[in-house]
């Protein structure tokens, strides 16, 4: 179902003048004044493709009146040294043979919202097409590697330590494209400049991480919560596009219920919009097709209605290259005795 034409920008809402933070919502008893860590870079035409992470932040350094990006902290336990000293250098060998990988994960996280949590991982982001050879260059340098999932991960081991080679969600619907580069802001991560994964896109991709024990609702909440004002809310609606509107809704929904005194963070247009084709679809008939979507939002908790029920998985017909899901296999029943899901526990 199309919705209504959207004219570029329409949910743009102004910043402070001269780039400066935008107040990160407080307690209402102490003000609004507290700073967000949140930032972007302005001023600088995200489409040019050729524009390094070198040149991204020679472009800030020229430029101190534009907003910028927090870095990022880390930690400087002496346990945690090695482990760093790892994600560090896959960082560094990538960088250095040109792939430019983004960094997302609690880094992103730590960046867009100023909220640290401890991680035992570094999830660098790839085009799927450079991600055999970026395998390449980190086994060349030791690192054991693996292709974990040809949907959307890759795996480079330095002995108890890892790193995360992500080219689309887990199914397979937020793949990464050169948007995700060209609209990256620069970062400071373990040391090094790197790019990080954009707001937007972040929330496209945890928006389907809804599995039995994880949920990355709340991130997205946390960034609605500081980055609302600042998203480009046309970009946004354009990834989930038509097929997947409703994912989105309910995560501002929700987002809603969790901070009701910070909505206007997610612009009311915005919100209509979507409850308009909500409201559109309503009015229409149910699809005639078995089908259950529940599977792209997560891998286990669906298979009674795909193994027992005989609903139709729906990745088969939404996820590029689908192949089936060797850890949660998709088995289809002859006479409805069929569970895998109860089987596997």
């Amino acid at each position: 179902m199309a919705g209504a034409p959207v004219e570029a920008g329409s949910w743009a809402r102004p910043g402070p003048q001269g780039g400066a933070a935008f107040a990160c919502p407080s307690r209402p008893d102490v003000g609004r004044a507290a700073p967000c860590f949140a930032r972007t870079v302005t001023g600088f035409d995200a489409q040019d493709r050729s524009m390094s992470v070198a040149s991204l932040f020679a472009l800030a350094s020229l430029h101190p009146h534009l907003a910028r990006v927090q870095i990022a902290p880390e930690q400087q336990s002496a346990a945690g040294q090695a482990e760093h000293e790892a994600h560090r250098e896959a960082l560094r060998l990538l960088q250095e043979q040109g792939f430019e990988p983004l960094v997302g994960g609690a880094y992103a996280l730590k960046t867009h919202t100023g909220i640290w949590r401890d991680t035992k991982d570094l999830d660098l982001f790839l085009r799927k097409d450079q991600v055999q050879r970026a395998l390449d260059v980190l086994a060349r340098a030791g690192y054991r590697t693996e292709m974990t999932d040809e949907i959307w991960l890759a795996k480079a081991y330095s002995g108890p330590w890892f790193v995360d080679l992500i080219f689309s969600s887990g199914n397979g619907i937020a793949t990464v494209d050169e948007q995700w580069r060209s609209r990256a802001a620069p970062g400071t991560v373990l040391g090094l400049q790197a790019l990080i994964v954009p707001a937007e896109e972040m929330i496209w991709q945890k928006a389907f991480i809804q599995e039995r024990e994880r949920f990355d609702g709340a991130d997205i909440h946390h960034l609605l919560r500081c980055k609302g004002r600042q998203l480009d809310w046309d970009h946004l609606l354009k990834r989930f596009g038509e097929r997947h509107w409703e994912v989105l809704l309910v995560h501002l929904i929700t987002y809603r219920y969790a901070f009701s005194c910070e909505k206007d963070q997610v612009p009311e247009a915005v919100m209509r919009e979507l409850i308009r084709r909500l409201e559109q679809r309503e009015s229409e008939p149910a699809g005639a097709d078995r089908v259950c979507r529940g599977t792209l939002l997560s891998r286990q908790q669906y298979l009674h209605e795909t193994n027992v029920e005989g609903y139709r998985d729906a990745r088969e017909t939404e996820t590029e290259g689908w192949t089936g899901d060797r850890t949660y296999p998709v088995e289809y029943p002859d006479r409805g005795t069929h569970d895998a899901h109860r089987r596997s526990r």
